[in-house]
Order: C-alpha cells, then structure tokens, then sequence
C-alpha cells in the first residue's frame, strides 16, 4: 500500500497502515502551525509518509514576527 488513502480503499479502515520511510523522506525546518509545515504535512500524507520526522523543527527559536497586510490595516 502506499498511501493512507490506498489502505482505506483496499481494506475499508487504516488500521494497518504503515508509513514507509524512503531516502525522500526529509525533516522540515517550517514552524509549527505555519502554512508550510501544513503543506508539508499534506504532501507528506500524499507520498505515504510518516506525518513527523525526527529531526522537523521543534521550537520557534530564531524566528522573528512580521505583520501581513490585513494586520497592518487595523
């Protein structure tokens, strides 16, 4: 199986489901709850990942705040 998605098809739950670990399987430097570690996470979904890796990013540490556009209004 090589999605989630697949084993939901093939055998009606995801249960047995388990994520392969290839040599594409990559950590992500993108903070928590951001818009790129969401992305990250649904590309991981789609290649049949694990959701985590050990070495993703595990504080906010050298990250600085910005204002976006509608912010900046108000």
């Amino acid at each position: 199986m090589r999605t989630v998605f697949d084993a939901i098809l093939e055998c009606g739950h995801d249960e047995d489901f388990v994520p392969q670990i290839t040599p594409d399987f990559k950590p992500t430097d993108a903070p928590a709850g951001s818009l790129a570690k969401l992305k990250v996470l649904a590309e991981r979904v789609r290649m049949g990942f694990p959701l985590w890796h050990e070495d993703d990013r595990s504080d906010y540490s050298g990250l600085t705040g910005y204002r976006t556009s509608d912010e900046e209004k108000n």
